[in-house]
């Protein structure tokens, strides 16, 4: 069930693909709406694939995109931030961190998940 009351500068953020369950999740956080697509014009996008980092940027180069992933790949992070992203993250971490990197990649941070750069 998404918040009644937001505050004014909540943080747009755009699911690419969509995914209701962890818009849901992201939707409980005060200050973070999901938007269903660009034209809504989200601060931050969170993609699943490195190689949608340069659409989504080529239609809003505002915004920040972080990738979503399950596992550290060897040379994700390096591919990540080549395309343009803004960090690469764990979908599957807790809801605090991933808004907490979100909030991060709308101040201009570069966010890249501690557990995906250990050897």
């Amino acid at each position: 069930m998404p918040v009644a009351h937001r505050t004014e500068r909540s943080l747009r953020v755009l699911l690419d693909p969509p995914n209701p369950p962890l818009a849901v999740r992201l939707g409980l956080q005060p200050d973070l709406e999901v938007v269903a697509s660009a034209m809504g014009r989200p601060a931050v996008a969170l993609v699943e694939e490195v190689t949608a980092v340069a659409g989504l940027l080529a239609e809003d180069p505002e915004c920040r995109v972080l990738v979503l992933t399950g596992s550290a790949h060897p040379g994700l992070p390096e591919a990540a931030l080549a395309a343009g992203a803004a960090g690469l993250i764990l979908r599957d971490g807790p809801i605090e961190e991933l808004a907490d990197s979100i909030r991060r990649a709308a101040r201009g941070e570069t966010v890249i998940d501690p557990a995906l750069t250990r050897p």
